[in-house]
């Protein structure tokens, strides 16, 4: 068994203005950065094994900061727990594109369905399980990987049948859920807590 914790990067502008990032690279902010140490904080109170990323800046950065923090090297970026890609919807302000497409799940030109994040973000961490579980380790080991709000959001429905997150409830930058992963089965364990 292999327990993976999903942390949400700290905070950029684009968050801050709310506009879609999807994969354009944003840098964290101060807040971010500051999130990025709140979480390490918090994470350090319990013992963690490695730490994998998303590529995307934002999120290498939330990364960097946690495991200089918690004494821990870099142990991968895994390109599938990268955030959604958004297409025509990418920078759009949240409102615009809501008035425009009128969901998150709408079909936007060029952009991924929620369904197909979930899929390429849940096989990701399947495969960093099975590396986990190739270790000899006299304990379940914990991993933590810092990824997205989609990406973690994508997640969360497809573990859930659908039911989480509730409408309306925003994955937070800085927040983290658990879940426990074995073989072909990933569950959540702590629907979310904030950093």
């Amino acid at each position: 068994m292999t327990l993976i914790t999903l942390v949400r990067h700290g905070q950029t502008d684009w968050n801050l203005d709310r506009r879609i990032q999807g994969s354009t690279d944003i840098p964290l902010n101060e807040k971010g950065r500051a999130d990025a140490h709140r979480a390490a904080a918090h994470l350090g109170a319990s013992a963690h094994d490695a730490i994998y990323t998303s590529p995307l800046l934002r999120a290498r950065e939330t990364a960097e900061i946690i495991a200089a923090e918690l004494g821990l090297e870099l142990t991968g970026i895994v390109a599938d727990v990268r955030e959604r890609e958004f297409g025509d919807g990418e920078g759009m302000l949240v409102d615009d594109y809501i008035a425009k497409y009128g969901d998150w799940h709408a079909e936007v030109p060029g952009a991924e369905s929620l369904h197909e994040v979930g899929a390429r973000a849940i096989s990701a961490l399947d495969a960093i399980a099975r590396e986990s579980r190739r270790r000899s380790t006299p304990r379940a080991e914990s991993v933590l990987v810092v990824a997205h709000g989609g990406v973690i959001r994508a997640i969360i429905d497809q573990v859930s049948g659908g039911t989480l997150p509730r409408d309306g409830e925003v994955i937070a930058n800085g927040s983290a859920h658990r879940f426990e992963a074995s073989p072909g089965s990933l569950r959540l364990l702590e629907e979310s807590f904030v950093l």
